[in-house]
This record gives C-alpha cells, structure tokens and sequence, in this order.
C-alpha cells in the first residue's frame, strides 16, 4: 500500500498488527490522533456506563462502604449513600476519564518533548508527541472490551468493580482484597500498560533514531517513578 493510500483506518489495524508502519505513517498525521483518541475515551466511558446501570447498585453503596477505613467508615456512610447513585457515578467517571487523559496525555507528552531535546537531534514538535501518546494508549481499548466481556459472563450483577480489570497485576498476580495495602497498586498497574508502553519506545526510537534500548529506558522512565514510589510508600 502507497502512503498516499494510508489512511486513519489502517493506522488504528497497524498500531496493533503491524506497530512499526503505523508509527512512521502518523509521525506525519498529526490530526489523525482525535480518531483513536474519541474511539478510545467513548468506549471506556460507554463500559463504565454500562456496569453502573446494570450493576446491583444498592450492594454496590455498601461495598463501597466496607472498603473505607474503619475509624472512618460509620462517619462517612450516610454522605456515601446520599451521594452515590448510577447517574453520578456515571457522570464522574466519564469526566475523570476524559480530564485524566487529556492531563497525562499532555504531561508525558511534555516530557518526551523535552527528552528528544535534550538527548537527540530530532526536529519533532510537541503536538506530535502528544499524537504518539495518544496512539500508544490506544490498544488499552482492550481492556474496556474487556469490561463487557466481564460483565456479560458474570453470574450475578454483584460484581465489585476492580474485577472488572482481569488484566491488572492485582487480578494476576497479587489477589489483594478492598483495604489490603497492595490493592489500589495492584488495580492501577495492568499488563496492557506494558503495550503501550513499548509502542512509545518504538516511537522515540524510531521517530529520533535512537536504539530501542534507549527508547525504552525513555518510555520507563516516569511509570517506573510513579510506580516506585508508590510502592515505596505502600
């Protein structure tokens, strides 16, 4: 296929299938990145959406509870209840979705920037870092498709909602329950991460021409800061 052919479409298949020819062909398709990043915020907010009208939701108040600290838990309760509800949670989470994205996006994206300064030669611009942010993130779909696949298998509509993640360290590897210390690290932390993760290596390397290596070291930098440090504090 000729790059005048190359469309948004075969970017989104490629960035999966074939990571290496998507990367070069949005380096110069910066407009391209609204495409993936709606597909990615709308199917992620419609999974959330989804589980909390179709959650037991009644149950769902009370687990939430039961997952306070319990010196504070009796005092907060009636707040919790008078609160939460599927029209709320919903609303919340589409804003939290949509304003984290947009914030983290933008932050990494400074931080490449600033790197492929620093470190290369390269003349590329902020706002195509922010675009190889955006398509680095966009195989973490999967774990919104995810969500659905859950939620129709389950055996009842009471389903806690960090089961929802099954990709998450906690889910594979550490089975922490609510309250335990290592369970809000466990769920924030998922394989899908890794993916993205290496496809901005793979971009940095590529787009600076720098080695994989040291895209990689690039690309690890701030998760394994981030990460660490909450380890640490854990």
């Amino acid at each position: 296929m000729s790059g005048n052919n190359y469309s948004v479409i075969n970017a989104m298949v490629d960035i999966i299938a074939s990571p290496t020819r998507a990367l070069d062909e949005i380096r110069g398709h910066t407009a391209w990145l609204w495409v993936p990043l709606i597909i990615s915020m709308v199917v992620s907010c419609a999974a959330f959406a989804f589980y909390y009208s179709w959650v037991d939701f009644d149950w769902l108040v009370e687990e939430t509870i039961a997952g306070l600290p319990p010196e504070s838990r009796a005092e907060a309760a009636p707040g919790v209840r008078s609160f939460m509800s599927p029209t709320s949670s919903i609303a919340i989470t589409i804003a939290s979705i949509v304003f984290v994205t947009f914030v983290l996006y933008a932050l990494f994206a400074a931080y490449y920037h600033l790197v492929a300064k620093i470190a290369t030669s390269a003349e590329l611009k902020y706002g195509q870092w922010f675009s190889l942010n955006v398509w680095a993130g966009f195989p973490q779909i999967f774990g919104a498709i995810a969500m659905f696949v859950v939620i129709l298998m389950a055996d009842s509509n009471q389903l806690a909602q960090h089961k929802l993640s099954p990709l998450s360290f906690n889910e594979i590897f550490i089975h922490a329950e609510p309250g335990d210390k290592w369970f809000n690290w466990g769920n924030a932390v998922h394989l899908l991460q890794l993916w993205s993760l290496y496809l901005v290596a793979l971009g940095f390397s590529r787009w600076t021409g720098s080695s994989l290596v040291k895209g990689l070291v690039v690309a690890a930098i701030p998760l394994v800061l981030i990460y660490g440090i909450w380890a640490a504090l854990v």
